[in-house]
């Protein structure tokens, strides 16, 4: 048989009379266990009055942890993450505190160079798959395990935001893993092929290596897979290539960026542009010298008044030539004499002004002209 379950001692099959003693009776009978374990003896430690005084901040003070509530900071960058690359790559210089520089080989404009670069246009003009040497300075010393990344992007804004690739031609002919990657590093076994997963952007990364004994640079190898005409890839489109100093986290300490073109004769195209280049410099000087409005021109009247204004004023100059010989002096002081005499005639005289009048050409027989209104003798 089961048993009535209580409630405080009171079994609840029992009838209760529907009246306010037996309620308040029933209510003193409950017992209801505090939901908190807490000693109501008197401490020293506990404050006297009502429950006000549980927000006494002095109460609480020497028992409350004030790092309880607080979350443990996350890691903004895990180790050895990259940090996510920007959707438009920036492509100005920045040389940052270790002054990050380039050095390009000098190579000139033979047509049987491989690679060669123009300082003018700040590009670099090198045959497909050929090697290109490029020189690393800094000037303070790297953190430890710093690298290069070259990473390859198109100039002009329509194209900006596409991904440099391969063509698919040559992607086929390539068996290498990373195939697809425009840019690579030759002779290091330590570069690594990266593909960000937001943009798509490829790079290649090599790890800086100090300058060797006798050198204050060091030097690495780039080549290029693809010709800037191949259809399905560049196809014409000038690209730029930022190679940026980089520590293992993906940091960047310096930035350098510098045009490319892969073309068949990298001399040739190089001095053709450059003598473009020149000749697009000339027209525009000479464009601005025509926009430039000429000065005012004096008037006749007003050059011949300054002309003779100095004339005068170079007259008034008294000038002293030194003479050898006694003879070769009393010759040049007659002369000076002479032409003193005549300044002080000319200007004590008036000027004569001679008429010209129209002189009347005589018959060649001796015979009087007539005049108009005039009869001959025989008449």
């Amino acid at each position: 048989m089961m048993q009535d379950n209580g409630f405080g001692g009171l079994s609840l099959a029992q009838d209760l009379p529907d009246s306010q003693d037996s309620f308040a009776e029933l209510w003193g009978n409950v017992s209801v266990p505090l939901p908190l374990n807490l000693s109501m003896e008197h401490d020293e430690s506990w404050p006297a009055g009502n429950m006000v005084a549980l927000l006494n901040p002095d109460a609480l003070a020497d028992g409350f942890d004030e790092e309880l509530f607080e979350l443990p900071p996350e890691a903004s960058t895990a180790d050895g993450v990259t940090p996510p690359a920007s959707t438009v790559p920036v492509t100005s210089d920045h040389p940052g505190e270790f002054g990050f520089q380039l050095r390009f080989q000098k190579s000139g404009t033979a047509k049987s160079v491989t690679s060669t670069y123009s300082e003018i246009l700040n590009k670099l003009y090198c045959q497909l798959a050929k090697t290109s040497l490029i020189e690393v300075l800094v000037t303070k010393e790297l953190p430890l395990g710093a690298l290069l990344r070259a990473t390859a992007v198109y100039k002009k804004s329509d194209h900006v935001a596409e991904v440099v690739r391969r063509c698919p031609h040559h992607q086929k002919e390539d068996a290498a893993d990373h195939s697809s990657h425009l840019i690579r590093v030759e002779g290091s076994q330590r570069a690594q092929y990266f593909e960000d997963p937001n943009t798509k952007r490829q790079s290649v990364t090599v790890p800086y290596e100090l300058p060797q004994l006798g050198t204050e640079m060091t030097t690495i190898l780039l080549s290029f897979m693809c010709n800037s005409s191949c259809m399905g890839g560049m196809n014409r489109r000038p690209i730029l290539t930022i190679l940026t100093l980089e520590t293992p986290e993906g940091h960047v300490l310096g930035r350098r960026c510098f045009e490319v073109r892969v073309c068949a004769c990298p001399g040739r195209d190089r001095k053709s542009e450059e003598i473009k280049s020149k000749t697009q410099m000339g027209t525009k000087q000479t464009t601005k010298r025509k926009n430039t409005p000429p000065a005012p021109t004096p008037n006749t009247s007003e050059k011949k008044s300054k002309s003779a204004s100095s004339a005068e004023e170079e007259d008034k100059d008294v000038f002293v030539l030194r003479v050898r010989g006694r003879e070769r002096y009393e010759w040049l002081k007659k002369v000076n004499d002479g032409l003193e005499l005549m300044d002080r005639v000319g200007k004590s005289k008036p000027p004569v002004t001679v008429k010209h009048e129209a002189a009347v050409a005589a018959p060649s027989s001796g015979k009087r002209l007539l005049l108009r209104g005039e009869r001959s003798d025989s008449e």
